[in-house]
């Protein structure tokens, strides 16, 4: 059952779109200098990170909020 989430800005937003829009405004390079893994910096590619940020949840939240902090300067 889904509930409402009024106070979630990331509700309704997919961890790809978030990855994908990421990767528009920083590219890989720069998604690496903030956020340090591996998938970022060899052979990245939206499906291998979205497969190790699904599995690591600090990896995660790092990606929600420097999506949080993009969006606000937009």
């Amino acid at each position: 059952m889904h509930h409402p989430q009024p106070n979630n800005p990331l509700h309704g937003i997919t961890l790809k779109e978030i990855l994908t829009t990421l990767v528009d405004m920083y590219g890989w390079e720069g998604l690496a200098k903030d956020i340090h893994v591996k998938c970022f910096t060899v052979n990245p590619s939206i499906k291998s990170s979205l497969i190790f940020l699904r599995k690591e949840e600090w990896a995660r939240v790092k990606i929600e909020e420097l999506y949080l902090e993009s969006m606000k300067t937009l």
